[in-house]
This record gives C-alpha cells, sequence and structure tokens, in this order.
C-alpha cells in the first residue's frame, strides 16, 4: 500500500468535503429552510438581498463574523468556548464514512456505521457542556433536555443499524450500498428500520417536533442562549452538519445510497440526499413541538421495542428464508 498517496487522497477528500458542508450544507441549508419554510406557509420568504433572497445567508454570514464575542463574567471560560467546537467538529466527523460514490469517499471503516453512530453521539457531549459552561438556567435546562433526548434517541437508531447490518453482512458503508445493488433498495426490506431511523435521526439533530433543547418559547434559546457571534454560528454548523449527515446515512443505508442509471453516481447521491432534507425541513415547519414526557415516552415505549422486535424478524428471515 502507499501510504503516502492514501494519505494525500483522504487529506484531499476531507478538504473537500468539509468545504461542501460549510458552504453547500450549512448556508445553502438555511437559505433552503426559510425558502420551503415560506412555502409551506405561504409566504415570500427572503426576497431583497440578491436575486429572490439569494444572498441573504451570505449576508448574514458577514454580520456574524462582525458581531462581538462576549464571555458571561461568571462562565466556565475554557468549556463554553470549547463547546461549539465540540459541536461542529462532530457533525463534520461525521462525514468520514459517508460514500458519495464507489471511491469517492475519506475513508472506508469496515465499521463505518459504528463510526457514524459513535461520531454523532458526542455531538450531546458539546450540548451540555454549553448550556453547563453559560451558567444560565435556560441554557442548564436546554443542556440536560439534550442530554435525556438524544441519548434516549440513540437506542431506537442503533436497532435500525443492527437490522440493516444484518441484511447486508457488513458494517462498511459502501459495503451496505453494494449489497443493496443486488438485493434492491434496503428500504423495501427495511421499512420500519427506515421510519424508526427518520423519527430518531430527527430527535438526534435537536429539530421540530423534538427541538426541546433550544425551545425558544420556553428556554429562549436553549444551550446557546449565552452565545454570540460565530460560537453561535458554529453550533448551527454543528446542527445543519448533522441533519445532512443524518440524511446521507439514510441514502445509504435504505435508498441505494449512489446507485441509479443514466446519471453519475454524485448527483444520484445528492439527489436522493435532498429528498430526505426536503422531508425533514417539511416535518419542521409543519408539527408542533412534543412535551417532553411524550417525547421520552415515544423513544422508550414505541420506538426501541419496535426497534427490537424488528431486530428479531429481521433475524428470523435471514436464518430460515
Amino acid at each position: 500500500m502507499n501510504w503516502g498517496l492514501e494519505i494525500a487522497k483522504a487529506v484531499g477528500l476531507a478538504v473537500v468535503m468539509f468545504t461542501f458542508l460549510a458552504v453547500v450544507a450549512a448556508m445553502f441549508g438555511v437559505l433552503l429552510e426559510r425558502k420551503i419554510g415560506g412555502w409551506i406557509q405561504s409566504r415570500l420568504g427572503p426576497k431583497h438581498v440578491g436575486p429572490q433572497g439569494l444572498l441573504q445567508t451570505i449576508a448574514d454570514t458577514v454580520k456574524l463574523l462582525q458581531k462581538e464575542h462576549i464571555t458571561p463574567r461568571a462562565a466556565d471560560v475554557v468549556i463554553f468556548n470549547t463547546a461549539p467546537l465540540i459541536v461542529a467538529v462532530a457533525g463534520l466527523m461525521d462525514w468520514i464514512v459517508i460514500p458519495f460514490g464507489p471511491t469517492l469517499i475519506v475513508r472506508d471503516l469496515n465499521i463505518g456505521v459504528l463510526f457514524f453512530a459513535a461520531m454523532a453521539s458526542l455531538t450531546v457531549v458539546g450540548i451540555l457542556a454549553g448550556g453547563f459552561a453559560s451558567n444560565n438556567k435556560y441554557s442548564l435546562l436546554g443542556g440536560l433536555r439534550s442530554a435525556s433526548q438524544m441519548i434516549s434517541y440513540e437506542l431506537p437508531m442503533a436497532a435500525a443499524f443492527i437490522a440493516v447490518a444484518m441484511q447486508a453482512g457488513t458494517l462498511s458503508t459502501v459495503g451496505i450500498v453494494n449489497a443493496q445493488a443486488q438485493r434492491g433498495w434496503f428500504v423495501l426490506w427495511q421499512f420500519p428500520a427506515f421510519v424508526i431511523f427518520l423519527i430518531a435521526a430527527t430527535a438526534e439533530v435537536n429539530r421540530v417536533p423534538f427541538d426541546l433543547p433550544e425551545a425558544e418559547s420556553e428556554l429562549v434559546a436553549g444551550y446557546f442562549s449565552e452565545y454570540t457571534g460565530m460560537r453561535f454560528a458554529l453550533f448551527q454548523l454543528g446542527e445543519y452538519a448533522e441533519m445532512f449527515g443524518m440524511a446521507a446515512m439514510a441514502t445509504t443505508l435504505f435508498l441505494g445510497g449512489w446507485l441509479g442509471p443514466l446519471l453519475p453516481p454524485v448527483i444520484w447521491f445528492l439527489l436522493k440526499m435532498y429528498l430526505i432534507v426536503f422531508f425533514l425541513m417539511w416535518m419542521r415547519w409543519t408539527y408542533p413541538r412534543l412535551r417532553l414526557d411524550h417525547l421520552l415516552n415515544l423513544s422508550w415505549k414505541l420506538l426501541l421495542p419496535a426497534g427490537l422486535i424488528w431486530i428479531l424478524i429481521t433475524g428470523f428471515v435471514i436464518t430460515f428464508f
């Protein structure tokens, strides 16, 4: 193995992918969400900055870059300033194992799905640290809500991962897509796991109707209430990177990844991924926020038992049929 070539390939793909996330996923994602929200609510959305409002997100980014960084006097300075970096880096690390094509992947790990789950779970550390270090009761409540919510929904998501890995016979994301090339998209055979994954993914990225860690009407802005400028933007970057990462993983696990006729693999992957992103944004502007006890009951009393039962059914079918 030519280690120099492998390292250069990994670094090059990492730079391209993280640039894609920062520019396309975050900046374009915010604009897309505003436009979709306006369409769903019968209003115009951004219209005045640039043609049809296309430069609105760039203007917001420039504004955030100019904002003063304020650290509360009673905050834990080190943890307060580190928390946004943890959230942003955790959101970006998910993409190391996402395959845009047969060879367009930063690193095809044989435990790719496990690596994705591990990186996604780090987000709660940054959110809880930011809420705790702010020395603000609203931020602390948002951080604690996030911890209870995200830890609860990691278990149903893991059940969906296990069911797909059992059918594919591998934890490699590239191997799972290759298995779908032979057996058809797993959304056909693993539809209950697909539904469980979508619900759990929505909760993992703190999206409505699972946005209790932010809950503007109750907690001002939740765990990032005390953050200003680009540190606030880093939390948003992490959230959008995580949302797009969940959509990309759903595409990989259930929708055949880059598989499709005529068009290049990357185009197929992006089309499927943005279809999932559109669905998540549609949910964001359609449903009201759940109550905390209802949110936890949905995970522990419905999704987790359903996920475990589906694992048993999948194992039975694989063994006997």
